[in-house]
């Protein structure tokens, strides 16, 4: 009986990737290249380029106001999961788990994701108003001087209750769609062994939401990271440099003071950032799971 022969393999399926690398090429690796390249040159005039090497990086690390806009990055992003991520948990817990009224929860819960980022400046913009927003209007009845626009606390406090009123509801969906893919085996369990509600949290809620909860966290760490819009439309960056994260750094670099070359570079620096921080939550969130993982086997 002869062997079997190999049979050519049709290559031509790699041809429907095409469009998608050519998608890809043109929205992301020929913009990045392209700063790359202005990264690195010293853009004179559009005829008129010198190659300066790491002269622009070196500059934009010394900028005090990077120091300053990378600071408050860290503070408000920091902020943003230790409030957020909590809170959508204890949201999705309370939400109704079947029925018409899970159906209407879900609906009301998500509103604020449907607003448009700019809108949601301008709304809390009239909502801090002393004059005619209730939360100034309020705060100013109960003897609070406030004043986002000239209080530095103030401004960073109400950008922060900002984001936590528009992106809370997607942490809050996400982890209710980790309890729902809970089978109702593990809850039978835990009645029958007599499981306190916060043990039940603990050892059977918690360990599934931990896929969930990882892109929760993952998305609210690059998006509160990025954040531009909201805080631009509702302090623009102040009181001084109260609320200017980095994002409004690089736009008055690149458009305020049109400095391609350092605007490039920082760029390239904010990218890393981002990138290196998402690699290290993300390898902190997986050991964090595996020893639980670790210690419930050990139970």
């Amino acid at each position: 009986m002869s062997a079997p022969q190999n049979k050519p393999v049709n290559q031509r399926a790699w041809l429907l990737i095409l469009p998608v690398f050519i998608c890809v090429a043109f929205s992301a690796i020929l913009p990045l290249m392209t700063v790359v390249n202005y990264s690195v040159q010293d853009i004179i005039s559009p005829e008129r380029r010198v190659y300066v090497g790491v002269e622009w990086f070196a500059e934009v690390l010394r900028d005090e106001d990077l120091h300053a806009a990378l600071w408050n990055q860290m503070k408000f992003s920091l902020a943003v999961l230790l409030v957020e991520i909590p809170l959508g948990i204890a949201l999705a817990l309370a939400m109704p788990a079947q029925g018409w009224r899970a159906s209407v929860t879900l609906v009301v819960v998500a509103l604020s994701l449907l607003i448009p980022w700019n809108v949601v400046g301008t709304i809390w913009q009239i909502f801090g108003r002393t004059d005619i927003g209730l939360l100034g209007h309020s705060l100013e009845a109960l003897g609070f001087d406030y004043s986002y626009t000239g209080d530095a606390t103030q401004a960073w406090f109400t950008v922060l209750l900002m984001d936590v009123w528009h992106w809370t509801p997607l942490v809050a969906l996400l982890a209710y769609a980790g309890l729902r893919s809970i089978p109702d085996a593990y809850y039978q369990a835990a009645r029958i062994d007599g499981a306190s509600k916060f043990s039940v949290f603990r050892y059977i809620q918690l360990p599934k939401m931990r896929g969930v909860l990882m892109i929760a966290v993952l998305l609210r760490f690059m998006d509160s990271f990025m954040i531009y819009t909201e805080p631009f439309v509702l302090t623009g960056g102040g009181p001084g440099n109260a609320t200017t994260f980095l994002s409004q750094y690089l736009t008055q670099k690149a458009v305020g003071q049109f400095d391609l070359g350092p605007a490039a570079a920082f760029s390239l620096i904010y990218f890393l950032i981002i990138l290196l921080f998402c690699f290290v939550l993300y390898n902190w969130m997986q050991r964090l799971g595996t020893a639980q993982k670790e210690g419930a086997n050990h139970e």
